[in-house]
Order: structure tokens, then sequence, then C-alpha cells
């Protein structure tokens, strides 16, 4: 079985990761068997089939598909025809299929799923990422995500030309606003305290702090965040925000960020743009795998 290691940011997609996810797929759809493929074809069946995509989009998720058939039968030929990142058109062919029929059967909706769901955050992204071009802004992807996905759907964000934000909490320290009320709670030097133990703790991880007032983005600056968080500010206190900052920290803007107020954002300056619909809310492109005519024993 041949697999892709994807790397994505400082984060990468080990076989094990993908074994996983896809073993519990296919156990997911597949269950005790596929009781209509195994009654109605030989199993000695063999067919050939392509993978179409039905509208305009970046492709993302290929190896994913290749590994999908392979765990199902290893002699399954998978041929991809574009890559991953590609921008295709209608009606493009993405991938050819040669092998056992019952395989090619029982992993097609498994296979399109991950397919039509990466391609789907990897459009969206891109679509974002075009949307601030000649700005300094980049687009980051958040932990908005669906469980147990998080690494492919990072993946296909890298895909779309977007950048990885932490993985998870285990790998960044972010001080959120629900930290901070908390924090008010335990006298005015415990933020300034909760950033001294975080580079204590993990002193090559900068520490990111969220911001919901000017104010806010003055105490985070005074504790010596490397990192702020502008949430759900306007146009006009990012840009405040920006000019108060001074370049001492990145910015980065979050909440409310849809395609139609990107480009905006964007001109205020801020260093990054966290979007959480790249990954909850990205729409599935659609694919279709169309069997071809030479099905043969």
């Amino acid at each position: 079985m041949v697999f892709v290691r994807f790397v994505v940011g400082f984060m990468t997609l080990t076989t094990e990761t993908m074994l996983r996810i896809i073993r519990a797929a296919l156990a997911e759809d597949v269950g005790a068997g596929d009781i209509t493929t195994e009654a109605a074809i030989p199993a000695d069946a063999r067919a050939e089939a392509a993978i179409v995509a039905k509208e305009p989009c970046v492709v993302a998720g290929l190896s994913l598909v290749e590994a999908v058939f392979h765990e199902l039968n290893s002699k399954v030929q998978v041929k991809p025809l574009v890559n991953d990142g590609d921008v295709v058109a209608k009606g493009t062919r993405v991938c050819t299929l040669a092998g056992s029929a019952s395989a090619i059967l029982t992993g097609e909706r498994t296979a399109l799923n991950f397919l039509q769901h990466l391609s789907g955050v990897a459009t969206l992204t891109r679509e974002f990422v075009e949307a601030v071009a000649g700005t300094k802004a980049k687009i980051l992807d958040t932990r908005k995500t669906a469980p147990t996905l998080r690494a492919l759907e990072k993946y296909a964000v890298a895909v779309g030309g977007g950048q990885n934000h932490r993985m998870g909490l285990f790998d960044a320290v972010m001080i959120k606003d629900n930290h901070r009320v908390i924090l008010a709670r335990l006298g005015p030097n415990a933020l300034g305290n909760a950033a001294t133990t975080a580079r204590k703790n993990h002193p090559n991880t900068p520490v990111i702090i969220e911001a919901d007032t000017l104010e806010q983005v003055g105490e985070a600056l005074a504790v010596g965040a490397d990192h702020i968080l502008l949430d759900n500010m306007t146009l006009d206190e990012l840009g405040e925000a920006v000019k108060l900052v001074g370049g001492r920290a990145k910015t980065e803007a979050s909440g409310g960020v849809r395609l139609a107020n990107v480009r905006a954002i964007a001109e205020t300056g801020v260093d990054y743009i966290s979007v959480g619909a790249l990954t909850h809310s990205a729409r599935a492109v659609d694919f279709s795998l169309e069997m071809g005519d030479s099905v043969r024993q």
C-alpha cells in the first residue's frame, strides 16, 4: 500500500493517522459487509471507473481516495490525473480506477465523501486567500473543525493556500476571553502571571492573548504578548489596534469574517485573519464516480 505523507505547516499527517480515519469511515459505512455488492457482483469481476468533478474547484484529498480503495483491495489501481491544489473545471476527470469491481463499488461513497469535503474546504480557502491578495494579511484556520477530522481539514486549508493555526490545545499558548474572565477575578496581576508561567513552561511557544477592546490590547502589550487576537472589532477599531500595537506583536482579526468583508479587514493592516468558516461551513464540492462500460470477469 502506498501513501503520501501530508505536510501541513507545522503538522504532518502520518500514514497511521490516515489509516485510523479511513478505517473508522469504512467501518461506519460498510459495517459487517456491503450486502448489496456481495449479492449482485461476482467476487472476481473487474471494472474501470473515473472520478469526475461536477463543478469548478480546488482539488484536495486524492491520496485519501487512493488509500480507501487500497484498504479494501490493495490491487485496485488508482491513477491521479491532477494534483491536490490544482484548480479544475467542471467535467475534469481527477483520477481513474481499475481493478476489483466489488472494492470500487464498496469504497465509492467513502472515497467521494473525503474528496468532496476536503475539496470544499480547499476551494473556500482559496477564495479567501484571493480576496486578500496584495495585502500583508494571511488567512488562518481555527479549531472549529469536525471532531476527529481536524488533521484532514487543516491539510485542505493548506492546499487552498491558507495557513494553519494551532492544531490543538497542546501546541500553542492562547489566553482567550473566557480565560481572561477567570483571570480578572484573581487580581490585576493575574494576566501577567499567566503569561510569565506560560513562557516558563513553554519557552519556545509564542504567547497569544485575545482582546475584545483597545484597553485589552494595551493590557496584552503590557504583559509582552507575542500575538494579539483582535476579536469582533469594527474596522475602525482594528485600524486603531494595529496602530497601538505598532509592530510590537503580531495582530490577528477574528470574528464575523466573510468573503464580503475580508478585504476591508485585511486593509486595516492586520497580520492575520482567522476564519472558522473555512472548516465549519465549507460546502462540499460535487464529484461523481462514473463506472466504465468494460466490466469483466
